[in-house]
């Protein structure tokens, strides 16, 4: 946890010089031996009194708050380090008065942000780096605080499931006895129904194989009698050739035996004719 220093206000007060040049109420006496005239006295607006006393107020209401804060984080821490060392019911307690305490110093840093930005720049931005700590270490609170109450809520399941396991031992009876015999037996049943599932299963895969295995045989038999088919028509159409040109062939002998029978049967006519004229 970070110190929690009391805050010191950096707004000067009467007597003072500002940043922007301007003194405070300032009067000068003459020596009473010698009566010279007085020197004029400055005065400030009363806009920037008014702002002097404004500020002073702000400064006092967030001292207020850190000083609230920084006991409220030393009892907290005090707290969780309390929490570590108790069991049961008694750390519960302590875990909540500890967050419903981190609450209160969440509200509190609120509260000081509020005011640390109502504040001139440079006071501003000296209390918002002083929040950013206090916000660290709350984190840091919170973080401890709920590792602390993890370890409760694992060590409370650990010790339910513990009784409860005992519990179940000791309302163990014959009747579950009984039940856990059954569902042995249907465990047996079903590892006999799985175990002639496998054998048919093994039964069906070799009949697969044989007849793939027949019908390999019959591919390779269609094959040779698609090969056997080609030659055949290989055959077909060389004898188709030969007899195309058997055919033409006689046809060619009968026009030339039709031929000579028609000069035969001239011949005979002629002959006839010279001997019977």
């Amino acid at each position: 946890m970070a110190p929690c220093s009391s805050y010191s206000s950096s707004i000067a007060v009467a007597g003072t010089s500002y940043s922007d040049g301007s003194s405070a109420v300032t009067t000068s006496r003459p020596a009473p031996p010698l009566p010279l005239p007085l020197q004029p006295v400055k005065i400030s607006p009363p806009s920037r009194l008014n702002n002097i006393h404004l500020f002073e107020d702000m400064s006092e209401t967030f001292e207020g708050y850190e000083r609230q804060y920084c006991e409220l984080s030393a009892t907290l821490s005090k707290k969780c380090t309390s929490a570590t060392l108790l069991d049961g019911e008694q750390k519960k307690q302590k875990i909540s008065e500890v967050k419903t305490g981190i609450e209160e110093a969440e509200s509190l840093i609120r509260k000081m942000d509020v005011e640390a930005r109502n504040l001139p720049p440079n006071v501003k931005a000296v209390l918002l780096a002083k929040l950013r700590e206090y916000k660290s270490d709350l984190n840091n609170l919170k973080s401890e605080i709920k590792r602390i109450a993890s370890t409760n809520l694992n060590q409370a399941a650990r010790d339910e499931l513990l009784e409860s396991g005992m519990a179940d031992a000791a309302a163990v009876s014959a009747d579950q006895r009984g039940r856990l015999l059954i569902s042995t037996e249907r465990l047996n049943k079903s590892s006999d129904r799985v175990r002639d599932s496998r054998r048919t299963m093994l039964e069906t895969e070799e009949l697969g194989v044989s007849l793939l295995q027949d019908l390999h045989q019959q591919r390779q038999s269609l094959l040779h009698a698609h090969g056997t088919l080609h030659g055949v028509d290989e055959n077909i159409s060389k004898s188709k050739k030969i007899m195309t040109n058997i055919s033409r062939r006689m046809s060619r002998n009968k026009w030339i035996i039709g031929f000579m029978v028609t000069i035969l049967i001239v011949a005979i006519i002629l002959i006839l004719y010279f001997k019977l004229k």
